[in-house]
């Protein structure tokens, strides 16, 4: 058996002394030596002991990017959904890391503000590509990507929390299910557009004739469109 990259075993010492010492308490020559590693080797894989407890963040969103940057008019709220999934397959497969990840950053409060940081980091990328998608300027649209952002970071912290406590035995399946819920609550502007069209239609024309003698045929026609199939 191969043994386990520097990375690897850097990381399961500072869980380990966060464990033992408490996450304030530990430092990073703590680690360093914990792993039978130097400072210097510490320093080449993570910038601090906080990035040894979360994932890479900038290289996950850069995933993002690639995916919706690959996506047209018509398949953007497909890439939405399947960079979604990329993001929680990242975490699945961490596995245990993910867990004890999660369990630390539940009881220090400066880890958990970190996390909450870069949430709001993916939901921002969301919220850009999605406003983009609309294409319209006006500040109802803005507030609609703003909105539908927000549900998908939330619809994907929501699956992932279950699968970290252990609760859900099929994530990527219940995180498509939530991405699907996602999209009934806000319509494609296409749909809205069809939604919009419903009501009067009125056409101006030119003709000789007296209105009063047009007036009862318009009248006729309007009635007959209004008349069930």
């Amino acid at each position: 058996m191969s043994r386990p990259s520097a990375a690897i075993r850097l990381a399961d010492a500072a869980f380990a002394l966060f464990d033992e010492r408490g996450y304030e308490q530990t430092t990073v020559d703590d680690i360093a030596e914990r792993a039978g590693l130097g400072r210097t080797t510490f320093f080449r894989h993570y910038r601090s002991k906080e990035a040894v407890i979360f994932p890479d963040h900038d290289r996950l969103l850069e995933l993002i990017r690639d995916r919706l940057a690959t996506s047209s008019h018509s398949t953007a709220l497909v890439a939405v959904s399947d960079a979604v999934r990329l993001v929680l397959l990242h975490y699945i497969d961490e596995g245990e890391l993910a867990r004890r990840r999660y369990a630390l950053t539940s009881k220090v409060a400066t880890l958990r503000d970190r996390e909450i940081a870069s949430v709001a980091r993916y939901q921002r990328l969301f919220r850009e590509f999605i406003a983009d998608w609309m294409g319209d300027p006006t500040e109802a649209a803005s507030l609609r990507a703003e909105l539908m952002a927000a549900s998908v970071a939330a619809a994907h912290n929501h699956v992932l929390r279950r699968w970290l406590r252990g609760e859900s035995a099929d994530p990527v399946a219940e995180v498509d299910e939530a991405m699907r819920e996602v999209l009934r609550l806000f319509p494609t502007p296409d749909a809205r557009s069809g939604e919009d069209q419903q009501g009067s239609t009125v056409v101006a024309f030119r003709t000789g004739q007296d209105l009063d003698a047009l007036l009862p045929a318009l009248r006729r026609l309007v009635e007959d469109g209004q008349r069930p199939l």
